[in-house]
């Protein structure tokens, strides 16, 4: 077994990789019999994984340091020649599809007919005529990603990478968070031009690629781009309509009684992160102890998730620590190669950081038991809006082991963590709908999408101002929310999930082992069900059912009157 610094990275070039996949095409084309196409399937895969393997690594260790020259090449490299190789795999796919075998491969159930599906939408992401354009994209996407891991924030005489400076948003002290929301915002607009201008670009390289390939603008090519096999974007429009009418009022509410036992007046974006007058909870103790909590608690949830958490250890597969230069976000990826899971996150001192071992290990334990799936390749661990569901219910079904990582504050943490859980579907909302906006009018000056944001925090997020906070009242808090930039339409996927491990969660507090059970298998079977057919075997609402967040709600809204009753001090 050997640790994730100790995995040997090399370079697979696209000339090699060239070679042997247009190998493999000409042997699906000339197959003559279905064992014949099943044997090139295979070697495909093998060759893929390889590539995925090196490219994650390159990515990997680039992210723990964005100023490590050998890896900022290699990441750079793979950025360049990644479209070749995607081309190179739309060629396969189109000799995959087009073979007289496919049917017969289907029926014997050699291939199921998902792994064809998702040829067909792949098919419809991709095309030569925009490789120059996807790698200038990847250019553009690597800029805004430097620049913001490279963005110091000035403040009381410390320079900080901004998770740190976000430590400062929680405080007890408003005159701290409304400062801590000063500094974030002067030092933005220090590099407005910067951000407008790497935004600007990436939009109009988007819809030049979609038109190029014959689409009205980019929303129809992004939706293909993220691989949605059950829903597009109807389906998505229904599922806006049931937040702002189910959850919207419902947050409000719930955020404007915050607001008054915070004794403020208005809302303003600098008390949103704040639930508790008196502070919210933190973990006990830093990195260690967390770890140590993570590991008690994921051997009493079963023994699958014991050998798990032993596995992510033993392998040092976190990299945890805030610095300068490190990527500013969170994630978790996979080197398939390995079958080693690993996780990058930026600990703060909050409780933000028991959310990575629940969260981001929620991911690493689907990677971890759909590593040996026979479609793992091309199906992966399933959508993003399923890979999502993983890890947000697995937060919630680390609830009953809180007392581990908060003690006597556990109680707090459940009352903080339901509230931001729904009081994020408003806004994650709004980052996809802008960015449906932004894309429908691609010729948008930066002052028109940041009035679009202002729009839409008016309706979604009503009760909530940004009315004298330095740049940030301009409408330009989508600016370091890196997902618009890196990954346009993915942020739905966190709103649908969220849904998804609601239900979850109130399903563990009537039978917490019949909910895990659901969820284990919800998680094992990766990407081999699409997501709705997932929810339905598990017993949970698909969210784009009109009306399907009302009952959600009603029952989130119960569940947290009584958890508040239980709190310290609560009214009799």
């Amino acid at each position: 077994m050997q640790t994730v610094s100790a995995l040997p990275y090399t370079r697979m070039s696209i000339e090699d990789f060239g070679r042997q996949i247009q190998a493999v095409i000409q042997q699906v084309k000339e197959a003559a019999s279905p064992q014949e196409v099943l044997a090139a399937r295979d070697k495909c895969n093998q060759l893929v994984i390889q590539w995925q393997t090196a490219e994650a690594l390159s990515y990997m260790r680039y992210s723990i340091n964005t100023a490590d020259p050998f890896y900022l090449a290699e990441k750079d490299y793979y950025d360049e020649v990644g479209p070749q190789a995607q081309n190179y795999l739309l060629e396969y796919t189109k000799a995959m599809l087009a073979t007289p075998f496919r049917r017969e491969l289907e029926e014997s159930g050699a291939i199921i007919p998902l792994v064809f599906r998702s040829f067909e939408v792949e098919l419809k992401s991709i095309s030569p005529e925009i490789i120059e354009d996807m790698v200038e994209e990847n250019r553009v996407v690597s800029q805004y990603s430097q620049l913001m891991a490279g963005m110091e924030f000035e403040f009381r005489g410390e320079k900080l990478p901004r998770p740190m400076l976000m430590k400062y948003a929680k405080s007890p002290d408003r005159a701290t968070r409304r400062e801590a929301y000063a500094v974030l915002g002067k030092t933005l607009q220090a590099h407005s031009a910067q951000l407008d201008g790497l935004f600007d670009q990436l939009v109009h390289i988007r819809d030049r690629m979609a038109k190029k390939m014959g689409y009205r603008n980019f929303v129809e090519l992004g939706y293909h781009r993220m691989g949605r096999l059950c829903y597009g974007p109807e389906e998505v429009k229904g599922f806006r309509e049931n937040v702002r009418r189910d959850i919207v009022p419902l947050v409000a509410r719930l955020r404007t009684e915050i607001g008054q036992k915070l004794g403020v007046d208005t809302l303003m974006l600098y008390d949103y992160d704040l639930i508790f007058p008196e502070g919210d909870p933190v973990p006990q103790g830093g990195k260690e102890a967390i770890f140590a909590a993570a590991r008690e608690m994921y051997h009493s949830m079963s023994p699958e998730t014991g050998k798990f958490i032993d596995f992510m250890l033993a392998t040092e597969a976190f990299d945890v620590e805030a610095r300068k230069n490190k990527w500013g976000g969170g994630y978790c990826t996979s080197f398939p190669a390995y079958h080693q899971p690993f996780i990058l996150a930026n600990f703060n001192g909050t409780a933000g950081d028991v959310d990575v071992v629940t969260h981001e290990a929620g991911h690493a334990f689907a990677d971890y038991k759909t590593a040996d799936n026979r479609y793992v390749v091309e199906l992966g661990v399933g959508g993003m809006e399923t890979a999502e569901t993983h890890s947000m219910s697995m937060e919630f079904f680390a609830w009953p082991y809180m007392e581990h990582f908060f003690g006597a504050d556990a109680g707090r943490y459940k009352f903080m963590h339901l509230l931001d859980a729904l009081s994020f579907l408003p806004y994650g909302t709004i980052v996809d709908d802008f960015q449906r906006q932004v894309y429908e009018n691609p010729d948008w000056t930066p002052e028109e999408r940041k009035a679009a944001w202002r729009r839409l925090e008016a309706e979604f997020r009503p009760h909530l101002t940004f009315d004298g906070i330095p740049y940030l009242e301009e409408g330009t808090r989508w600016q370091y929310q890196m997902h618009i930039y890196e990954t346009p339409f993915y942020y739905i996927d966190y709103c649908l999930a969220q849904t998804a491990a609601l239900q979850f969660l109130l399903e563990a507090r009537k039978d917490y082992d019949d909910a895990f059970r659901r969820y284990v298998r919800f998680l094992s079977q990766g990407g081999e069900k699409v997501f709705t057919d997932l929810l339905q075997e598990a017993g949970l609402r698909s969210p784009f059912q009109a009306g399907a967040l009302q009952q959600v709600a009603q029952e989130s809204e119960v569940l947290l009157r009584q958890l508040e009753e239980q709190l310290p001090g609560a009214k009799a």
